[in-house]
């Protein structure tokens, strides 16, 4: 997915300042695809350039007017081509599990302390998608009927809770084998 797509999925959903766009990337489209302010600015501007967006000045007090970008009908029939071709399933790259394949090779007890902090981000990020899920999908100012956006947009943030349990659970099963190899483990 190029940042481009990410960017109109976004401005669909609701239009805005390249300013609102990078907080909205921080708060929810982030958790999947990050991205930069500065490569957010410039890829607005490309796609402004390319006739993707439409801008429209807007006047602030006492700050200098902003733009406010929106999706031109050749935004959306980029989108639209790129939702109906077929992409690759990703491959899993994750320096953690070579580290732990390499502590066989050195001590794994010395490797215990980044898995735990490993586990601490990932179990804070979880706590961070469930408290989003329970503000806007399942806590009580939820909408009672979602319309599609909502509802597809829960079940992407459910997609990250699912992963995240399953990452904890398999770093869980990490320091328990770390910790049990540890004390009988020649340094080679």
């Amino acid at each position: 997915m190029a940042l481009e797509h990410a960017i109109l999925v976004s401005l669909l959903e609701q239009p805005g300042s390249g300013y609102e766009l990078a907080r909205r990337f921080e708060r929810s489209i982030g958790y999947f695809w990050t991205a930069t302010h500065q490569q957010i600015y410039r890829v607005l501007k490309r796609m402004e350039s390319d006739g993707l967006l439409d801008v429209r000045e807007v006047p602030q007090e006492r700050r200098p007017d902003k733009k406010e970008y929106s999706v031109a009908p050749p935004g959306r029939d980029a989108l639209s081509r790129w939702l109906h071709e077929p992409i690759e399933p990703e491959s899993i790259r994750h320096d953690l599990a070579v580290k732990i394949r390499g502590a066989a090779f050195d001590d794994p007890a010395a490797l215990v302390r980044e898995v735990e902090r490993h586990h601490r981000v990932h179990s804070d990020r979880l706590a961070h998608y469930l408290a989003g899920e329970f503000r806007d999908f399942t806590g009580p100012d939820a909408p009672v009927s979602p319309d599609a956006g909502q509802e597809l947009q829960h079940v992407v943030l459910r997609g990250g809770i699912a992963y995240e349990r399953m990452t904890i659970a398999w770093l869980d099963d990490v320091l328990a084998t770390l910790r049990r190899i540890a004390g009988n483990h020649p340094r080679t």
